[in-house]
């Protein structure tokens, strides 16, 4: 066989490689959805919780939940939550709170954050909830091997941190502390059949209206944004240490994936540039205050000799903070869009393909 010909029989078997290639790509990319996850199991605190507190020691009051629901929902915002807008785009509906059982359906798994938890033990008596149902279509399907597990927590921990201890302290140990026991809890829920991890990092607690109005920032510890500097350096630090044991379980736990979700640039990205997406003051929450003085959200209180009610403002929508310590959904919509792309995400892969 001569030169020429030989030459091109090796261009037409790699153009017919690279056509192979062009097509699996395109076929990945043009999937719909890709991964197909019966359930969700959620765990975490306030900023997943669609029900457990609320249902467990008391249902939340309006203005909680007029936005989208149109009534209270057991979530700590105006409207939908990260995990809802998560359900939603893996075509799921929206998880049902572990500790609500009215009208729960937990056949495409179950939530069980709660607003107040940590990684760490809390000190306090668990609160349980009668499930008995004959409801039978109702029950998780048991398909644990194949949902995608949601793992959202650790801003408790910093917070209880800071308010009981100091900076210094919740560096030295408590984030150690806090990293491990979230590392063991991953490792139990893999040895149980779990084999997707969805894994937030934590926020940027020094950009809380709670923290920022009620203690504002010392001289020469507020950030560019106005955040206290301090505060966003613990939650960097826990976030550093996070990367890392997610990074050591990957090489430990070899068939599992375990997605590390950057929370923290979304949501300080957000509030260092509000104006430019269309939103006031970060520092400046919806609902809960009368004037200048804070009045719990849904609640009343006496001001200056009167009671008032904690209203909610006008628009919702042009607001980040919704009550000083929990996102509206319009920044929960905006943050999730940041992240079910796969920008922010190590390894960088749409949520709808980190089964593959």
């Amino acid at each position: 066989m001569d030169s020429g010909r030989l030459s091109n029989m090796k261009e037409s078997v790699m153009a017919v490689v690279v056509i192979v290639r062009v097509l699996l790509v395109a076929s990945l990319l043009g999937s719909s959805c890709a991964c197909h996850f019966p359930a969700i199991y959620t765990l975490g605190d306030s900023n997943s919780d669609t029900g457990c507190v609320s249902a467990t020691f008391g249902r939340l009051h309006s203005p909680y939940g007029q936005t989208f629901f149109g009534k209270p929902s057991g979530r700590y915002s105006d409207g939908r939550l990260i995990v809802d807008f998560i359900a939603s785009e893996l075509k799921l509906p929206f998880v049902s709170a572990y500790l609500d059982a009215i009208e729960s359906n937990f056949r495409h798994g179950a939530n069980f954050a709660a607003s107040g938890a940590t990684i760490q033990p809390a000190d306090g008596k668990l609160v349980g909830a009668d499930k008995n149902s004959d409801i039978t279509d109702r029950l998780p399907r048991l398909e644990f091997s194949k949902a995608l597990y949601v793992l959202d927590c650790g801003q408790n921990d910093l917070h209880y941190g800071i308010v009981t201890t100091s900076v210094e302290q919740v560096k030295a140990s408590i984030i150690p502390n806090v990293i491990s026991q979230l590392a063991a809890a991953i490792e139990k829920l893999y040895q149980e059949g779990g084999r997707v991890f969805w894994i937030h990092n934590t926020g940027p607690i020094g950009c809380l209206p709670v923290f920022v109005l009620k203690s504002p920032p010392k001289p020469g510890d507020a950030d560019r944004a106005g955040c206290i500097k301090s505060y966003n350096e613990l939650a960097q630090e826990f976030n550093k240490k996070l990367k890392d044991r997610v990074s050591q379980l990957r090489a430990k736990l070899l068939d599992a994936k375990l997605i590390y979700v950057d929370i923290y640039t979304a949501k300080y990205s957000l509030i260092s540039e509000a104006d430019k997406y269309g939103f006031v003051d970060p520092f400046i929450n919806c609902c809960g205050w009368v004037g200048a003085v804070r009045v719990e959200c849904g609640k009343t209180a006496v001001v200056n000799g009167t009671e008032v009610f904690g209203a909610s403002c006008s628009d919702p929508s042009k607001h980040i903070s919704w009550d000083g310590t929990h996102y509206t959904e319009a920044a929960n919509h905006w943050v999730a869009n940041r992240i079910l792309d796969g920008s922010l995400l190590d390894p960088p892969v749409p949520i709808t393909k980190v089964c593959l």
